[in-house]
């Protein structure tokens, strides 16, 4: 099945080039199907781009998706068309009085920054707030996932040393879940963070579950509330070339920044990068959208809570 999405949206074309199914909303609705409602809070600064990342790894599913993107209106997108946002996203304000099967909350660049910094953590909060009683199942992304670990659960993020920034391998701490039905007994997912949580301090909450870490990268993957929530501290999401063009735009500024570990092939930037995590990015979606939304949501989305 496709995703339905907004007629217009850049990401059509984009990923029709690719192969991937997607249909405007009015050739979606004359389909007799009730679509998993999906909402997506993008905090990240090149909107379009994380659009088509996630547009990406959402379509490899049977299941019909109608994705609505979401905004807040403390925060002003610098580096997107007024234009864009007018016609692709909703203002938070109008979409909380609604329910959602999903929502994914993505990662934003201000690890760096104490939460109570943020000019939109009030608003931010609230849409956390909101989604525990209103959405079946959310994966809050990297940043996203460390604001939510700290609002719901008092979890402090650290900031590293240097700057966690490659491809990691990593583990299944309980593979029999079902988020991890079909993947490897090690995967690989990228990452790209100034700050991290530390296992010490999730294992002290109670109703918290790590469940994916790496040697290398540190906690990876936290649930709470039998999978309701989702916490994810890497991209699995990320496009093959994100990395390279975040690695290129710092060296460019003059900014402090190494190589993407186990990243480029021969560990040469002017090499084609190695995409070693897709088939886990695939699997995890795919399985979140059908073991933790689909077949937990109610028929009737009011039914939510």
């Amino acid at each position: 099945m496709p995703l339905r999405l907004p007629d217009q949206l850049p990401a059509i074309d984009i990923l029709k080039q690719e192969n991937i199914f997607v249909m405007g909303y009015k050739r979606a609705d004359g389909q007799d199907i009730r679509p998993l409602r999906l909402a997506i809070l993008n905090l990240m600064p090149i909107k379009i781009t994380t659009e088509t990342d996630f547009i990406r790894i959402l379509s490899n599913s049977a299941l019909q998706v109608q994705i609505d993107f979401m905004k807040i209106k403390s925060h002003t997108s610098k580096n997107t068309p007024v234009e864009h946002m007018m016609a692709f996203y909703r203002d938070f304000e109008d979409m909380k009085k609604e329910k959602y099967d999903g929502l994914i909350v993505t990662g934003a660049p201000l690890e760096q920054m104490d939460y109570d910094q943020v000019n939109y953590w009030s608003e931010l909060t609230e849409v956390f707030d909101w989604a525990h009683h209103n959405v079946t199942s959310t994966i809050y992304v990297c940043w996203g996932a460390m604001a939510a670990l700290y609002h719901f659960y008092g979890v402090p993020k650290y900031s590293t040393d240097e700057k966690v920034f490659g491809v990691f391998t990593h583990r299944m701490l309980k593979p029999e879940l079902p988020i991890f039905r079909g993947f490897d007994d090690e995967f690989f997912c990228p990452h790209s963070r100034h700050s991290e949580v530390h296992r010490e301090d999730i294992e002290k909450v109670d109703g918290l579950d790590i469940i994916a870490e790496s040697d290398d990268a540190g906690v990876c993957m936290v649930t709470a509330r039998n999978g309701r929530d989702i916490f994810i501290t890497g991209h699995f999401e990320y496009s093959p070339y994100t990395l390279d063009g975040e690695y290129k735009r710092d060296v460019a500024k003059g900014l402090p920044i190494k190589m993407p570990q186990n990243y480029y092939r021969g560990d040469n930037p002017e090499n084609e990068p190695v995409v070693r995590w897709r088939a886990a990015a695939n699997l995890l979606y795919t399985n979140w959208l059908n073991y933790y939304v689909y077949q937990e949501t109610p028929f009737n989305i009011n039914d939510i809570k």
